[in-house]
């Protein structure tokens, strides 16, 4: 089934709203305890739950709109669901603080058997967005797969050795900035192996 198209801000809302309402909740309940059915959570348990509760609506409704959800968005809602729910469930942040880290190794080690094949994996994603010549997507993807084993790690750190504050703005604002540079540092590659360059 060929996806719809939709606006993009709406899709972008979709997709990063339920990021922002939890930071924005966080920020609000942080220091706070809450008592529900007899039980008590802090505001990041609670905001926990109010997030897996938010990215479900958002992706049905993506999916309601598109008809159409990418692996990438299967799997991130599968892991806050799990991930999220042992959270809310076991009154245990850690984890949903470890969900990043599953899941930027989810997605190296798919690059990487790709790689270990000769195999692009991201071209399948993005060639249609960004056409590049074999050798570019073979640079990229190895590039790309460092880099998320590196953002795995990077998540690791900052839950098991700063606090709870940090690391929500880590996931909020670090992770983010992070991936939008580093697709910023690979302009170089992605001029020089574009098929309108190969062309030319």
């Amino acid at each position: 089934m060929t996806p719809r198209k939709i606006n993009p801000y709406v899709k972008l809302a979709l997709e990063l709203g339920p990021i922002v309402l939890f930071f924005a909740g966080f920020r609000f309940l942080k220091d706070g305890t809450y008592q529900i059915l007899g039980r008590d959570y802090s505001g990041f348990i609670v905001m926990t739950a109010i997030f897996v509760a938010v990215i479900v609506i958002c992706t049905a409704i993506l999916w309601r709109l598109t008809g159409h959800l990418s692996k990438m968005q299967m799997m991130t809602l599968v892991l806050v669901l799990v991930m999220g729910g042992l959270s809310v469930y076991l009154n245990d942040e850690r984890f949903i603080k470890m969900k990043p880290t599953l899941l930027y190794l989810a997605f190296g080690s798919v690059l990487g058997v790709g790689l270990l094949r000769g195999q692009s994996y991201l071209k399948l994603v993005m060639e249609e967005a960004l056409p590049l010549q074999p050798e570019g997507w073979m640079i990229l993807t190895r590039r790309l797969c460092t880099f998320f084993f590196g953002l795995a790690i990077a998540n690791e750190v900052i839950w098991r050795f700063f606090s709870t504050e940090i690391w929500v703005d880590f996931k909020t604002f670090g992770l983010t900035a992070a991936l939008f540079l580093f697709f910023m540092a690979q302009s170089k590659v992605i001029e020089r192996y574009s098929v309108e360059a190969e062309k030319e």
